[in-house]
């Protein structure tokens, strides 16, 4: 049997890329065109032969071109069924053409929201003929062909050329599925910006969470493998999003990016977000620092940052807060060093750091410079079987209403310091999250265990291997101490302050053992579990 054929098309775009080349192509193998507006005058200029619309349904565009394809006779062509005799008789008395291909891309809603715009602008560039068409071309994918993407024209011309001006059931599904993609990849952008303005205008709460979850996702590329070489996977982008650390430049290094370390730059981005205003080095390892140092200058934290566990260093991820200058470059130069991140490197820095050919080196600027500029609370989602978790990002630190000195003495300056620079550490710490640090460096981490002591434990063995000074460093712990073992254990090592959430049945027991090690205690009010 032979696949249906083309013989009237209809085009009408708004990304007019390569659309004279295409629509000459569909002329040449005797294909009618039919076409509106900006297409019909494009295509004449450039000498195609086309019939507009309004010609055809004998009906003008109007109101400004918002109304010129929803016609009985467009939608008529494209919605009838080939095999049914009653919608063929119903066609040819009302002298309905069939209509075998629909051309059309949309109005580009999601590039003119990603900027500031007027309520009316945004309005104005929703599409309404486009996806309309669209829809109905792929409802009846069938007998009628459905082209959005310009990127497909090439293929379909040569599949047409070759077969006769016939496509495929193969391409026609193809091409469905991706019309459908489309349109509700569309109604997602739309549906989102207009939740953010009824948020912003007080129509709306920003929580609780929308009955509708809509979700649409651009993938940006295949990646080599996921977490293992057997697990094929894609990093895909929000176009909603203001950024994505998949979309950072990369300046340096042959190698694409890997799954993981996307993850881990994400993780590094994370964790020096929380150090914008200070020269802060952080070295990040499965998700989890092993390293991170704020100094005067950026190598001496770099320095700092790699005396916390050079051991967990290799093959570890750099980020930094400040551009990368060529003496904290050199640090790295011989270090086996998996990728870098940082807002600009100078030209030396970066010609040091590039010299490994696998070592890949992240522009972060315009990441940054985005979120300065366009801020705005963020959701988290974890896929979970069956369905996905919603929650929304941890932005807030510490529970100024609840944050109090527990303990008979209270901090020092430089106390206070080391503690408020630990929690903001700890928030990135995989729970359970116990971490050690003077105030300007990382001593020990403790991550991921299920007992909180444990956590404890691993942090003071990992300074103790690097050789880091327990004695007068503080702890920070992302959920409240269910028991006194904890700071029974750091008051012996040495340990002079505890900053913890508090809001255990035990924090009367917690708070005597700190006060009998003379330890400084700062409950925040508030936890940072990361799960």
């Amino acid at each position: 049997m032979n696949e249906p054929g083309v013989k009237t098309a209809l085009v009408s775009v708004h990304d007019k890329s390569g659309i004279v080349e295409f629509a000459s192509g569909l002329q040449s193998l005797g294909i009618e065109l039919l076409s509106t507006g900006g297409t019909a005058r494009l295509l004449k200029e450039k000498g195609v032969k086309r019939e507009e619309i309004a010609d055809y349904t004998g009906f003008p565009e109007i109101l400004d071109g918002r109304v010129k394809s929803l016609h009985p006779k467009i939608h008529a062509g494209l919605l009838y069924r080939r095999d049914n005799s009653v919608d063929r008789e119903t066609i040819q008395r009302l002298g309905i053409r069939s209509i075998d291909m629909v051309v059309v891309n949309l109005y580009p809603f999601e590039t003119i929201t990603a900027k500031p715009v007027s309520v009316s602008e945004a309005l104005e560039n929703i599409d309404i003929g486009g996806p309309t068409m669209i829809r109905a071309a792929a409802k009846n994918y069938q007998s009628v062909a459905v082209v959005t993407d310009p990127r497909d024209y090439p293929a379909i011309l040569n599949e047409l050329k070759v077969s006769v001006g016939n496509l495929s059931q193969k391409t026609r599904l193809e091409l469905m599925l991706k019309a459908f993609e489309r349109t509700a990849a569309y109604d997602a952008a739309i549906s989102s910006y207009f939740a953010r303005l009824a948020v912003e205008e007080g129509v709306r709460a920003d929580w609780p969470a929308p009955e509708r979850l809509i979700m649409s996702f651009t993938k940006i590329q295949d990646l080599r493998y996921g977490e293992n070489p057997h697990q094929r996977a894609a990093v895909y982008e929000d176009p909603t999003a203001i950024a994505c650390i998949a979309t950072a430049k990369q300046v340096a290094g042959e190698k694409e990016l890997s799954y993981t370390n996307i993850l881990d730059a994400d993780a590094a981005y994370r964790l020096i977000s929380e150090f914008t205003d200070e020269h802060t080095s952080a070295i990040i390892k499965h998700t989890n620092p092993c390293g991170v140092g704020k100094a005067m200058t950026l190598a001496e934290s770099c320095r700092r940052a790699l005396e916390t566990d050079p051991v967990s260093a290799f093959g570890g991820v750099y980020a930094f807060s400040r551009k990368v200058d060529t003496e904290t470059a050199k640090l790295l130069d011989d270090k086996f060093v998996e990728l870098v991140l940082a807002p600009g490197y100078e030209p030396e820095a970066l010609r040091i750091l590039s010299a490994k050919k696998n070592r890949r080196i992240l522009d972060l600027s315009q990441i940054i410079d985005a979120m300065k500029t366009k801020r705005r609370a963020q959701k988290g989602f974890r896929r979970i079987l069956g369905g996905v978790l919603l929650q929304e990002s941890d932005e807030q630190l510490i529970d100024e209403g609840k944050s109090k000195v527990v303990t008979k003495r209270a901090p020092t300056n430089d106390e206070n310091d080391a503690l408020l620079f630990g929690w903001r550490i700890a928030k990135h710490v995989k729970s359970n999250a116990i971490v050690l640090c003077s105030k300007d460096q990382l001593v020990g981490v403790g991550a991921g265990q299920m007992s909180r002591v444990d956590s404890c434990k691993i942090a003071l063995m990992k300074s103790l291997v690097a050789g880091l000074r327990v004695e007068g460093s503080v702890m920070a712990s992302d959920a409240f101490l269910p028991f006194r073992d904890s700071v029974d254990l750091m008051g012996r090592a040495g340990v002079t302050g505890i900053i913890e959430p508090g809001g255990s049945i035990r924090d009367s027991e917690v708070i005597q053992a700190a006060d009998e090690f003379n330890m400084a205690m700062l409950f925040t009010g508030i936890r940072h579990f990361a799960h």
